[in-house]
């Protein structure tokens, strides 16, 4: 596994890579692209080419984002851009975590070269967030009121909630070691302030209409994006497959990291011996179209 980057707009963008199979996307949300790097070696390893991005102003990333910026259209068109600089030709393959996955879907409805497939690992769906805390980031006063420790205080408790397992204080230093610079606290901030259901709502007739395989892998024990609404994914969704993990949480490539690259390298076609659903402890249901 390599961190590298890349130019896109004028901005250095960092993202982590390994292999060099079929590209996937991965998409984070109000984390960064640390959050998948557990399984990026194992992605790489079933035959596919990860790519775990940082947004612009968001993890290693250069730049900032605003308001603007940082709602969920204006971000996929710019995950676009940065496929195109990354040479990735044709429909894309993506996964989205969290908020990235409001990205993915909107790609998937909207984007000018279209989904192959459509990963979401406990991602935003429906009116599912903004969750409380980070609802309040709409507000300036909030904003302009932050302080660098305060925020990263706030991303602490979130976080080990959101890792659902003991943490050692290195581990938890590296995740939180973004949101020291001010500058990425701005972007977090800006994030979490455009935050807004109504763009999963928007986006659910198209969807539906939707011919691309979909797939849904979620931590059980979730309490930010609870499995309910995977289910009524799963439910609704043509062509949706959804896989449990069990005693997992909102990040559930820290949890069961061999079980989530097993299912995502099957659903995007890398190794016919890592099946979606298999590991300890998998279940899976399809939805009719």
């Amino acid at each position: 596994m390599n961190r590298t980057t890349i130019d896109v707009d004028g901005t250095a963008i960092s993202y982590l890579t390994a292999g060099s199979g079929r590209p996937v996307l991965l998409l984070h949300g109000t984390y960064w692209s640390r959050v998948w790097q557990p399984v990026v070696d194992l992605l790489a390893a079933r035959g596919l080419q990860p790519v775990a991005v940082d947004l612009p102003g968001c993890g290693r990333s250069g730049g900032e984002l605003d308001l603007g910026a940082a709602a969920v259209p204006a971000l996929a068109r710019w995950v676009e851009r940065f496929a195109g600089a990354l040479g990735i030709d044709g429909p894309l393959d993506v996964a989205g975590h969290d908020i990235g996955g409001a990205v993915a879907q909107h790609l998937a409805v909207h984007g000018e070269r279209g989904v192959g497939r459509l990963a979401l690992v406990n991602s935003v769906s429906y009116d599912s967030w903004p969750v409380p805390g980070v609802a309040r980031f709409r507000d300036p006063e909030v904003v302009a009121a932050m302080t660098t420790e305060e925020l990263v205080a706030m991303r602490r408790t979130a976080l080990e909630q959101a890792i659902h397992r003991p943490m050692g204080d290195a581990e938890r230093d590296e995740y939180l070691s973004p949101w020291r610079d001010l500058r990425v606290g701005r972007s977090w901030m800006a994030l979490a302030g455009a935050a807004d259901s109504r763009y999963t709502q928007e986006l659910l007739d198209g969807l539906r209409a939707s011919p691309a395989p979909k797939l849904l892998v979620w931590g059980e024990d979730d309490t930010f994006q609870p499995i309910t609404y995977a289910e009524r994914l799963a439910a609704e969704l043509p062509r949706t497959t959804l896989v449990r993990v069990p005693e997992a949480g909102h990040i559930p490539m820290e949890n069961a990291p061999e079980q989530v690259a097993a299912a995502l390298a099957a659903f995007f076609g890398a190794s016919a011996d890592a099946g979606a659903g298999t590991g300890d402890g998998a279940s899976a249901g399809a939805a009719a179209a």
